[in-house]
């Protein structure tokens, strides 16, 4: 079965996709990579999307629209990716508006983008909101990656090792997973959410994200506002957690700085930031006791933020989930892809020991294609492991 995958992350920027042919063979299910790629939003899309994420308020109406207006820039990014490879369904995890969380307590989830307009525009069956079936069972309906790092990394476990898989989007959030025991993931914090919104906020830059880390590497550290910044309540708490904009929004490096009384220049506040990132990340990592971990998502373009993170992990193997065969600016679409390809055989998609739920769960809504719907039924076996092959287009 090939499916497409598609996600925008937290950084909102565009549309992440990878349509992935799997093929099970016993406990191992084989995937091969026929494309991927990214589609950004429409300019009007992605402001008008911006210009609702928290702290701003709005009303039923901005919800509607932008639901629809997602919906159809997904449609468009789900052609343009058949129109390189073909697939037989489609999974798609649209864009997060909100993520509530109460104290340890994620309450529910919304991501736009209605399906129908994909279903419309491909005649194929869509598989969506993917995240409220394990808020319900009681999880955090999130990280949604660790089925996947768990089935990669099943033979680095197999050697005796602790692995971890490290995404740093516009959220960072780890995978870890060791013999003898069930995998544990969560969100660790920022990792290109902060730098993303102080540079944006800025009307002398060009860019809304910090190209190559190359503001980070020209400044300095303030140490009085990083102490402010580690200071946030969410890092001492417990996994299984998450987060996103709702807590790291746009206003927030602003409250940090009027605590320290100061005015830093653009590139000391990305230096702090990076190195806020830097340090929460290493200190999660130090306290997993990896033998190795696997980084993906944009922020391993940013060589400042990566160099920050490896001078931290001294001795510790870090390399980027291509050395698993999976692109590090793919990876979490082809995890939907997966997580799609679960769902239409009956598999959970849920890893319940990483979210907090009671109870692992087939995850998602099918939206049926323009024609008749006949679902493949559950294998005799669950595949255990995951092998991705295939070359980048």
């Amino acid at each position: 079965m090939r499916v497409l995958g598609m996600i925008s992350g937290t950084s909102h920027d565009g549309i992440d996709v990878a349509v992935v042919d799997f093929a099970l063979d016993g406990a191992t299910l084989r995937g091969y990579l026929t494309h991927h790629g990214s589609v950004p939003y429409p300019r009007q899309v992605r402001s008008d999307l911006v210009a609702t994420l928290p702290p701003r308020s709005i009303v039923a109406a901005d919800v509607c629209a932008l639901d629809v207006r997602i919906g159809q820039a997904f449609a468009q990014a789900a052609l343009t990716a058949l129109a390189q490879a073909p697939a037989d369904a489609i999974c798609s995890h649209g864009q997060t508006l909100y993520h509530w969380v109460e104290g340890n307590s994620a309450r529910g989830t919304l991501q736009l983008g209605q399906p129908a307009w994909i279903t419309e525009a491909t005649g194929l069956p869509v598989v969506s909101d993917l995240r409220s079936a394990d808020i319900a069972a009681g999880g955090q309906g999130a990280p949604l990656v660790p089925l996947l790092d768990r089935m990669l990394l099943a033979p680095t476990v197999e050697r005796g090792l602790r692995a971890g898989a490290l995404n740093l989007g516009g959220i960072a959030n780890i995978t870890v997973v060791a013999p003898g025991a069930e995998p544990v993931a969560w969100d660790i914090g920022p990792a290109n959410a902060l730098i993303d919104a102080a540079v944006a906020a800025d009307p002398d830059t060009e860019d809304d994200f910090d190209r190559d880390g190359r503001l980070a590497a020209s400044g300095t550290v303030d140490e009085d506002l990083l102490a402010v910044l580690l200071a946030e309540p969410y890092y001492a708490l417990t996994p299984p957690k998450s987060c996103g904009k709702e807590l790291f929004d746009s206003m927030y490096v602003e409250a940090a700085l009027r605590r320290t009384r100061r005015q830093l220049p653009l590139n000391d506040v990305v230096a702090t930031l990076t190195a806020l990132t830097a340090e929460v990340v290493a200190q999660t990592v130090r306290d997993a006791e990896l033998d190795v971990l696997y980084a993906s998502g944009g922020g391993v373009h940013n060589a400042s933020l990566m160099d920050a993170i490896t001078d931290r992990l001294p001795g510790l193997a870090v390399h980027t989930s291509d050395a698993l065969g999976v692109p590090s600016d793919a990876k979490e679409a082809i995890a939907f892809a997966l997580l799609g390809w679960s769902t239409l055989h009956g598999l959970p998609g849920s890893v319940a020991s990483c979210t907090g739920a009671s109870h692992e769960r087939v995850l998602g809504q099918i939206a049926p294609g323009t024609r008749s719907l006949a679902l493949p039924g559950v294998p005799r076996e669950r595949p255990r492991r995951l092998v991705v092959t295939g070359e980048s287009p």
